[in-house]
């Protein structure tokens, strides 16, 4: 039997302010950063990372030297890995041929990203493939259109089905925050992607002008805490998009610290959607922990 998203929406309490999230974002940072910017938490966060490559440039080539320097990785540095490699569906093979690290995830983006703007059963075809060439992890994007025209018994249902389609495979849903605009929009699609199965729910693409923002993470933290309370069912959160710096990364740490408490603090349940960030917070941790000034660039 079809399940009525209009009527599951109806159990939550949809209304958020703007303001009061800007609000509740800045007391958190004024009372949390300074204590969790620690060299365990760099490292903490590196390990949540999605080593990411989306360009239309990507080649088999490069993605085979991501899987090579993540396999050497723990040879170079004492500190955990990174939780996967995102890549296009085409470089999943080669991942899956080259990438021998322990624990190391394969993610694919799928489901006609980054636009989402094609036939749900195309959809369901590019994750159920990813699947079968070898990703763990699979990245979609809502139909943004739909969700704003209100159509969001078509949105639910999309979900649903590409979550079929991923077999056993992690499901991670993105709600493209930044289109969004208003707190109660990405609260109420943060819900609809949850009780559609999502595994996570991720912030944005990284192709549009406003990504990942703490306002987003706040409103999306607290709706995990919410459907978790209601269900049970831990979901996953994951910020893309922007994150850039150890600053960035801490600050995303905090506000989930601070809505979602010690148990997700894994990469079992925290990723970060990044490129540039993971040299980044080898760079800082190597200054943190030697005084010196020396900028890493392994990725």
């Amino acid at each position: 039997m079809e399940r009525d998203i209009l009527e599951i929406l109806k159990s939550y309490d949809l209304k958020i302010s703007d303001a009061e999230v800007k609000a509740n974002v800045k007391s958190i940072l004024d009372k949390d950063f300074e204590a969790l910017y620690t060299i365990e938490n760099l490292k903490k966060n590196f390990s949540f990372i999605d080593l990411t490559t989306l360009n239309s440039t990507d080649t088999h080539a490069k993605a085979k030297s991501f899987a090579d320097n993540v396999n050497n990785f723990q040879n170079d540095f004492d500190m955990p890995n990174v939780a996967a490699i995102c890549v296009y569906p085409y470089q999943v093979p080669t991942l899956n041929e080259n990438l021998k690290a322990e624990g190391v995830r394969i993610a694919s983006v799928a489901g006609v990203f980054p636009s989402s703007q094609s036939y749900v059963e195309v959809k369901a075809l590019e994750c159920k493939m990813a699947v079968e060439k070898g990703a763990n992890d699979i990245d979609i994007v809502i139909s943004i259109g739909a969700f704003l025209e209100g159509h969001y018994q078509t949105v639910f249902d999309e979900i649903a089905i590409q979550k079929e389609a991923c077999g056993e495979a992690h499901l991670k849903v993105i709600l493209e925050t930044g289109e969004l605009k208003t707190a109660e929009n990405i609260r109420t699609a943060s819900i609809i992607a949850m009780e559609a199965g999502a595994d996570f729910i991720k912030t944005s693409t990284g192709k549009v002008p406003v990504n990942a923002t703490l306002e987003a993470a706040y409103i999306m933290t607290q709706a995990i805490t919410e459907y978790y309370e209601k269900t049970g069912r831990m979901v996953g959160f994951k910020p893309a998009g922007g994150i850039a710096t150890a600053k960035d990364a801490i600050e995303f740490y905090a506000i989930s610290k601070n809505n979602l408490g010690e148990e997700w603090l894994n990469n079992k349940w925290s990723r970060i959607g990044a490129s540039s960030l993971a040299n980044n917070l080898l760079t800082e941790i190597h200054k943190l922990e030697t005084g010196e000034e020396k900028e890493i660039k392994y990725f």
